[in-house]
């Protein structure tokens, strides 16, 4: 699958395709990476992608012919029709089932936006999807598109160590969509805490239904949203 970003800062996505469990994703070519920036498709001596917002304001408001212009060169040099997806407060909060989707996908061209946003004018033009990290906001939508890359390359094949891993993790339908359960490793004791008798048992069929009384423990508690 083929990712776009439309970033002033490529920079910034360097420690996601070289460090880490995930770099494996970029390494195996399942999940490739490409970079434009807007700059390159601005006009005048200052190469300007911002300007002053209408009906002042503060800050200031990312122009929407250069963004235009990189989404169609991205369009060109792909051929297809992949979706655009931009990163807003006021997008869909990112959930788990939007992860898996994307994981089945051909991938997408993600804007990163900055400064007070973009004109909504580029925004009803092209774009498709808006996602959400949850309800505060950042300086720019790069952090927000390394979150979804990382979900997304963590669930491809042979990236993680264990296959089976992510099927644990929490929100996964294969565990009705509960947090997960608390883990322990060795040693048995510490600091006067001892590790839950019944992991210690090798008994696989208590163990599982220990791990699946704490999820549902945890996730009465602390995410009751999440029961059905």
């Amino acid at each position: 699958m083929r990712f776009d970003v439309i970033t002033l800062f490529p920079e910034m996505f360097a420690p996601l395709t070289t460090v880490g469990i995930n770099r494996r994703a970029f390494d195996s070519g399942q999940m490739t990476l490409h970079f434009t920036n807007p700059r390159d498709f601005s006009t005048g001596n200052y190469r300007r992608i911002d300007d002053r917002p209408f009906g002042g304001g503060p800050g200031m408001v990312m122009m929407a012919e250069p963004l235009a212009q990189a989404v169609k060169a991205i369009r060109a040099q792909r051929q297809d029709t992949a979706p655009v997806v931009l990163f807003s407060p006021i997008g869909q909060t990112l959930q788990h089932a939007q992860v898996q989707a994307w994981a089945a996908s051909e991938g997408a061209i993600l804007i990163c936006g900055r400064y007070e946003g973009l004109d909504q004018r580029f925004i009803d033009a092209y774009v498709d999807v808006q996602i959400s990290l949850g309800d505060f906001v950042l300086s720019g939508g790069e952090l927000p598109a390394m979150v979804l890359l990382d979900a997304v390359a963590r669930l491809l094949p042979g990236v993680l160590g264990d296959q089976d891993s992510h099927a644990q993790d929490s929100f996964n339908p294969a565990l009705e969509g509960l947090l997960d359960c608390p883990h322990y490793t060795r040693p048995e004791v510490w600091e006067g805490q001892t590790v839950p008798e019944v992991l210690l048992s090798g008994h696989h069929d208590r163990i599982e239904a220990w791990r699946m009384a704490q999820r549902r423990a945890l996730t009465a508690r602390l995410r009751p949203d999440l029961l059905k």
